[in-house]
């Protein structure tokens, strides 16, 4: 090992329970690769930030789903369409990978039942969510439809898709990745050590062959100097879905871009950030197990990994253009509740312009979406390609 990347920036004193744990670890076995320490932070069954209950949540981040129900009934119809274009199947699964408390969830199926009753009939929706606590929050969001059937629980994707949808919203961001760097010519990678009673990050050799295949086979080269983050959980998990997926379609919602932008001369210090109190920062070792760790996802990899278990590239929209062509069919009137007075109609109209606006919410997501067993399919949601 050598000396700290960024040196004293990134200190840490050890001020929550994970970084005691995760100094302990070190101090017995050395430097920890910093994939293992994001996933420490995020996912660690008793300190990880995603394995607690929701509480405070809104106090760091919010996701489309929760600014107004528009995002979940948008995507109703789009999978209604998706189920059209796979022939009406007498069942459509409709799998939520990291679906949290099952806010877009519920959205997702009471619209469906109120408005499209014929998809909800054939709709199986698997709310995925490795979190006991926020599983266990998804029974009060989904209730009836948990009675009746339609909705199930589950902490991981199930085994066999037959026909329908795999999708997420802002969760391969949050997958673990590995951090590299460019020194001397040669790749390293960016570990988490301990100084004193402060965690930092020192370079060292690559702990898998993986991480220069990657940068390989996208045909990108970093620069002296640059650092950058690969997210291999991210290429297995596309891999995996496309695997479990008979006919149908996989759906991804995330902040990113195509390989040759996230690894261009704008991003020589890589996309991971922290966020606490709706503030981000690059201060990764301020509160472990406290704050979000995310880094943008690369819709590259996930087209060529994709390819390897059948999936084919459908297209890649900006959030704002999606839901703009979903909306435009009845000029955004699932915006508004039966019975809604004019100003909750305005209020709701502000809230959508978050949603879609450039410098919102609009561009910042991209949807990417992914086809197996169809030929060509065209759909409402990307007719902006």
């Amino acid at each position: 090992m050598t000396a700290s990347v960024r040196g004293a920036q990134v200190n840490a004193v050890l001020a929550t329970p994970l970084a005691r744990t995760l100094a302990e670890r070190i101090r017995a076995a050395g430097p920890i690769p910093f994939a293992e320490y994001m996933h420490e932070c995020l996912y660690h069954p008793q300190f990880g930030y995603y394995s607690k209950a929701e509480t405070g949540r809104f106090a760091d981040f919010y996701t489309s789903a929760d600014v107004h129900p528009i995002f979940g009934r948008l995507w109703a119809r789009q999978f209604a369409e998706m189920w059209d274009v796979l022939g009406r199947p007498s069942e459509f699964f409709a799998v939520e990978a990291g679906a949290g408390t099952g806010r877009l969830a519920g959205h997702v199926l009471d619209f469906s039942a109120q408005k499209l009753p014929e998809f909800y009939g054939a709709l199986r929706y698997f709310a995925v969510e490795q979190s006991v606590a926020r599983r266990e929050k998804q029974r009060d969001t989904l209730g009836i439809h948990l009675e009746n059937g339609t909705a199930r629980l589950a902490a991981e994707l199930p085994r066999d898709i037959p026909a329908g949808c795999i999708f997420s919203n802002e969760l391969l961001d949050a997958f673990p990745a590995h951090r590299v760097l460019v020194e001397r010519g040669r790749l390293r990678e960016i570990y988490v050590a301990l100084n004193g009673e402060t965690l930092t990050e020192e370079p060292g050799p690559l702990t898998s062959d993986e991480i220069e295949k990657y940068f390989q086979q996208q045909k990108i080269t970093l620069q002296e100097g640059q650092e950058a983050e690969v997210n291999l959980d991210a290429c297995e998990w596309i891999m995996d879905a496309g695997r479990r997926l008979g006919r149908g379609f996989v759906l991804t919602v995330d902040y990113g871009y195509e390989a040759v932008e996230l690894y261009n001369e704008r991003h020589m210090r890589g996309t991971l950030m922290a966020y606490s109190a709706h503030r981000a920062s690059e201060d990764f070792f301020a509160h472990p197990g406290e704050q979000d760790l995310t880094a943008h996802v690369n819709f590259t990899a996930l087209d060529l990994w994709g390819r390897r278990a059948g999936l084919g590239r459908t297209g890649c929209v900006s959030q704002m253009a999606f839901l703009v062509a979903l909306g435009r069919g009845n000029q955004f009137a699932d915006l508004y509740d039966e019975g809604a007075s004019e100003v909750e109609r305005i209020r709701a109209r502000l809230l959508l312009k978050s949603l879609i606006h450039p410098e919102g919410m609009g561009e910042t997501f991209q949807v990417f979406i992914q086809h197996k067993g169809v030929v060509q399919p065209r759909l409402t949601g990307l007719s902006g390609v």
